[in-house]
């Protein structure tokens, strides 16, 4: 696990703020070879001569910036729902018409933003390469200090691109008449299936860990920073091989410009006060485990640093003694001793439900709502399989799994609720079916957009493309 408290996730393609068609991909240009004739036999098959195919005001697409996108896509593994000879070409268009308006309301992306998303971007390159910046960079033919560079600009015009649309729909809101309206009339087969969801409370216990282990942990950092001074080892070396932040440890512990806001507070705390490159940090504990710091440079209000996590281990025996405890008051809760939220802010020492009861509860990415509602595959796959044997109201035995800070901890559920899957209804389901009203309005007041602004901009198209069956009307003039 990252000392990250939360992943953002990483989109490769700019896709639009509503709807599934992608965009270009920043930063994978420099994939084009530029190869000369001599060099035929090792050129790929990506190669081309590059020429202006179509204009859209006063921005040039390339047949290069179609071909990388194309090369990207396939490497993605996307699915292209037509002939993309007419598909990408249109999108990378679209986006720069977002970008002409973004620029006319004076819309506006700061450094901090851009920096973020050119390490996250980078971050999903390194990944994609198992870590190894070598590989990164032969792959891109140029020097990781280029490929962020080189991003910046690309990653300034993709937020420029998705202000400009959150804000054409800013002032979309939807009145539950409009949702009754919109389905009253619907056909069955058309209406959204909501599937099988559950809610689940739990009670939460960590083994405690043997001090003998919390020195064997700490003694190894203090050798790595000591083998570091003396210059036998690099902080990245020592990293790729010890450190048990998969995330980073393959990038020798780097994690890229990152906010205070994302870090676990101990650890923040101290990756911000560090100012020598040359020094590494005390040991410093964080909810994931215990860690040394180095730092690589500060921008703004973002720190990049390098660090090396180790976790102490939890001995069987601590294991047995808190799944023991923990069955024990199972046993209370069913006789009825005392009930399950009483049980949560006594027992349970998981921060993230004990102030709900025990209920788990998740960020819905669609919506930025809240909801206690999980669909099986959505769960910790320990819970699941607990959860999956249990009936409404029914208590679990306890059973031991790793959270989502790499923890060994034990845990008891309940089965708050089970939503069988079914049919949408205004009266059980009214947030998913606004959910899917707004979405439809935002994309038809979108598409609407772009086809007046097709109107009122210049642009010329190949005759390749003539015959092409384009999702808006109007290139063609």
């Amino acid at each position: 696990m990252s000392v990250l408290k939360r992943m953002i996730p990483v989109v490769m393609i700019a896709a639009p703020l509503f709807g599934v068609a992608a965009s270009s991909y920043p930063g994978m240009n420099s994939m084009t070879s530029s190869a000369s004739p001599a060099d035929s036999d090792s050129v790929s098959m990506g190669t081309v001569i590059d020429e202006v195919i179509w204009v859209v005001g006063d921005e040039a697409i390339l047949r290069s910036d179609v071909e990388t996108m194309r090369m990207q896509a396939a490497l993605e593994g996307v699915k292209w729902n037509g002939n993309p000879d007419c598909i990408i070409p249109e999108q990378i268009a679209v986006q720069k018409l977002f970008k002409h308006q973004a620029i006319i309301d004076s819309i506006e992306v700061t450094d901090a933003e851009v920096a973020q998303e050119v390490e996250q971007q980078i971050s999903y390159w390194l990944d994609m390469v198992d870590g190894s910046r070598e590989r990164l960079e032969e792959y891109k033919h140029q020097p990781l200090s280029q490929i962020r560079n080189d991003l910046r600009d690309e990653m300034k015009d993709r937020q420029m691109v998705q202000k400009m649309k959150r804000k054409l729909v800013e002032d979309i809101s939807i009145t539950p008449a409009e949702v009754r309206r919109y389905f009253k009339d619907m056909p069955q087969d058309s209406i959204p299936f909501v599937p099988t969801e559950v809610e689940v409370q739990i009670i939460q216990q960590t083994p405690r860990i043997d001090p003998e282990e919390l020195n064997r942990v700490k003694d190894e950092l203090r050798d790595y920073t000591e083998r570091v001074n003396k210059g036998e080892a690099s902080f990245q070396t020592l990293a790729r091989l010890y450190s048990e932040d998969p995330g980073t440890a393959r990038r020798g512990g780097e994690l890229g410009l990152v906010g205070r806001g994302t870090l676990d507070p101990a650890f923040a705390t101290v990756a911000f006060n560090l100012t020598d490159p040359k020094k590494i940090s005390k040991i410093v504990e964080s909810e994931f485990g215990f860690h040394i710091i180095q730092l690589i440079e500060k921008r703004g209000e973002k720190v990049n640093v390098r660090h090396i996590l180790r976790k102490p281990v939890v001995s069987e025996e601590a294991i047995e003694k808190t799944l023991a405890r923990l069955d024990s008051i199972s046993d209370d809760l069913r006789a009825g001793k005392f009930t399950f939220e009483e049980a949560v802010p006594a027992v349970s020492d998981d921060k993230d439900t004990r102030l709900s009861k025990g209920l788990m509860s998740t960020n819905m990415m669609q919506t930025g709502h809240t909801s206690s509602r999980f669909r099986m595959q959505d769960l910790p796959p320990e819970i699941a399989k607990v959860v999956d044997t249990l009936q409404v109201g029914q208590i679990s035995k306890a059973f031991q799994m790793i959270n989502q800070r790499g923890k060994t901890v034990c845990v008891i559920a309940k089965l708050k609720n089970r939503i069988e899957g079914h049919k949408a209804t205004i009266t059980e389901d009214f947030q998913v079916l606004k959910d899917v009203v707004q979405n439809k309005r935002q994309e038809d007041l979108i598409h609407q957009w772009v086809v007046n602004k097709i109107k009122n901009v210049y642009t010329r198209l190949n005759d390749e493309f003539k015959d092409c069956q384009f999702e808006f009307e109007g290139w063609i003039k």
